[in-house]
C-alpha cells in the first residue's frame, strides 16, 4: 500500500498541483489523503476543493475547515472573522456544508498496523505535536489509540520521529510552508512488512504568481498573508528548532 499524504494547502492552488505534479513522477500512490486546513488564507480555496474531488482524494477536517464549516457561528468583525466570511462567500453554500461535514481522522489498514490520519494530533485538531514533544504530552494524544503510525500536519514542519512503538509523521505544507524552506511538502507512506516506510518530498511553485493571486482575490488581510507566505517561516521557530 502506498498512501501520499497532504495537508495545510490553505487555498493555495499553485503549490497542491506542484505536489500531484511531483506525486506522479514519483509513481504515484493507491491513495492520496489530504490531511485538513485546505482553504483558509489562501487566493483560490473553491479550486483547491474541486481538485481534490477530481483527483478522489480522501479528506479529513482541520481546524480551519472547522471555523468555515461552522457557519451557526458568527465568524466575528475581527481579521480572521471577515477572511472566514470571505471563504464561505468564495466556497458557497455547498462546498461549506461539505467541509463540515468531513470527518475528524482517517484510518487505513487494520489494526495497530493501519495508518491513521488526523489533522493535528489524534485528540485535538489545534494542538501541536512538536518534534520535541514529551512524554507526558504523546501519552495523552495516544491514549487508546491502537494506530502505531499517525501522519498529520498542521505545523506546516516536516519530520519523522520514532517514539518508544509508534511513529510519528508530519507531512509539511502542501500551501504555505512555515519551516524556513519555500517549497511546498508532502510525503508518501508506503507499508512494509511490520510497519510503514516514509519518504518526505519538497517542491517549488511560483510564490510570485500566489502573491499576484492573492492581492486580486479581494480576500480580507491579504497584505498580511502574503508577508506569512513569503516568510515561510514561524517566526518562534528557532526557539524550538534551530
Amino acid at each position: 500500500m502506498r498512501v501520499a499524504v497532504l495537508s495545510d494547502i490553505h487555498g493555495n492552488i499553485r503549490g497542491l498541483d506542484a505536489c500531484l505534479r511531483d506525486l506522479a513522477d514519483q509513481g504515484g500512490a493507491d491513495a492520496i489523503v489530504a490531511a485538513g486546513d485546505l482553504c483558509m488564507d489562501g487566493p483560490r480555496p473553491r479550486e483547491v476543493l474541486e481538485r481534490l474531488e477530481e483527483i478522489g482524494a480522501q479528506c479529513v477536517r482541520g481546524n480551519t475547515d472547522r471555523y468555515i464549516g461552522d457557519v451557526e457561528t458568527p465568524a466575528g468583525d475581527d481579521d480572521e472573522g471577515r477572511r472566514i466570511e470571505w471563504q464561505r462567500r468564495t466556497l458557497g453554500a455547498a462546498w461549506t456544508a461539505w467541509l463540515r461535514a468531513l470527518p475528524f481522522s482517517l484510518r487505513i489498514g487494520d489494526g495497530e498496523e493501519a495508518l491513521l490520519v488526523v489533522h493535528a494530533n489524534p485528540k485535538s485538531d489545534d494542538e501541536y505535536i512538536w518534534p520535541d514533544a514529551d512524554d507526558a504530552f504523546l501519552e495523552k494524544i495516544t491514549a487508546g489509540v491502537v494506530e502505531r503510525t499517525i501522519a498529520f500536519g498542521h505545523l506546516h514542519v516536516p519530520y519523522a520521529r520514532i517514539w518508544r512503538d509508534r511513529l510519528f509523521v508530519n507531512v509539511a505544507s502542501a500551501g504555505l510552508p512555515k519551516d524556513g524552506d519555500p517549497r511546498a511538502g508532502y510525503a508518501i507512506l508506503m507499508q512494509r512488512s511490520g510497519g510503514w516506510e516514509v519518504k518526505h518530498r519538497r517542491v517549488e511553485f511560483d510564490v510570485d504568481k500566489v502573491v499576484r493571486d492573492l492581492e486580486k482575490s479581494g480576500m480580507p488581510g491579504a497584505k498580511k498573508r502574503i508577508s506569512v507566505l513569503r516568510r515561510h517561516r514561524y517566526r518562534e521557530l528557532g526557539a524550538r528548532i534551530p
